[in-house]
């Protein structure tokens, strides 16, 4: 539950961001769309003429869900590793912070509900303009907003955990070559896991990216899975998410122990 503090937090990081917002439009907004015209339009038009087995669905409309996953746990991803680095080692405003009455668990708590917020804004950018482009057939499309930002806060807890007691931050760049593009591309994003080796399969449903992909193309396509799927999906990223922030909170606070 978010704290009046916690909410400080929100309130301090929308106050840098009111300033700074225009240098993040490219990644957090911009990027996603023109990636989603070349892959949907795109590509999309040689899928679909060489008639892929994608249920029916034309490709703009199979990758659209997948995309906004994405780039959701991509900006979720990214504004919980520089970011939390800077502000515990080079500018050291999380001291500054857990200096005042906000206490260093409020301060994770407030850096994930900031990111949340962040990832509902530009979800819901990306999905207005996919909807006009025709890739989000199906009004339940709106739910996808919400799937996409609890796959992005599993994402925010556990790599603004890890970040906060870094001394520099070169295993990032190792995180997302080896970690973040590896789900990007194989979690369902381009094309059904389905086509995958059998032996490989499995492992992607060990992928938080690959649960938010599905409950995201379940709403936009407006397909009816059991409710025993889509509760699975949801616990499973839930769970993620309670242990993620437990852990998150832990790590804070040692990292910023007076």
């Amino acid at each position: 539950m978010a704290t009046p503090r916690m909410l400080r937090v929100v309130e301090g990081e929308f106050v840098v961001w009111k300033r700074l917002w225009r240098g993040s439009l490219f990644q957090t907004v911009v990027q996603p769309l023109l990636f989603l015209t070349a892959m949907g339009l795109g590509l999309g038009e040689l899928v679909d003429k060489g008639g892929g087995s994608l249920g029916g669905l034309s490709y703009l409309q199979f990758v659209t869900p997948g995309l906004l996953a994405a780039s959701v746990m991509l900006q979720a991803s990214f504004e919980s590793m520089w970011p939390v680095l800077g502000g515990v080692k080079w500018q050291k405003t999380y001291h500054a912070t857990v200096a005042t009455p906000v206490e260093s668990h409020e301060l994770f708590g407030g850096r994930v509900l900031w990111i949340c917020l962040r990832g509902t804004l530009s979800a819901s950018v990306f999905l207005v303009v996919a909807a006009v482009l025709g890739g989000v057939p199906s009004v339940w499309g709106v739910l996808a907003v919400p799937a996409a930002v609890l796959g992005g806060a599993v994402f925010a807890t556990w790599l603004g955990g890890y970040a906060v007691m870094q001394d520099s931050d070169i295993p990032f760049a190792v995180i997302s070559r080896v970690g973040l593009f590896p789900l990007f591309m194989f979690s369902g994003t381009f094309f059904p896991t389905s086509r995958l080796p059998d032996w490989l399969q499995p492992l992607t449903w060990l992928s938080p990216l690959w649960h938010t992909v599905e409950l995201c193309r379940a709403a936009t396509t407006g397909t009816h899975p059991s409710a025993g799927t889509v509760a699975g999906h949801v616990v499973f990223l839930v769970a993620l998410l309670v242990l993620g922030w437990r852990w998150g909170g832990r790590r804070f606070a040692k990292a910023l122990a007076p």
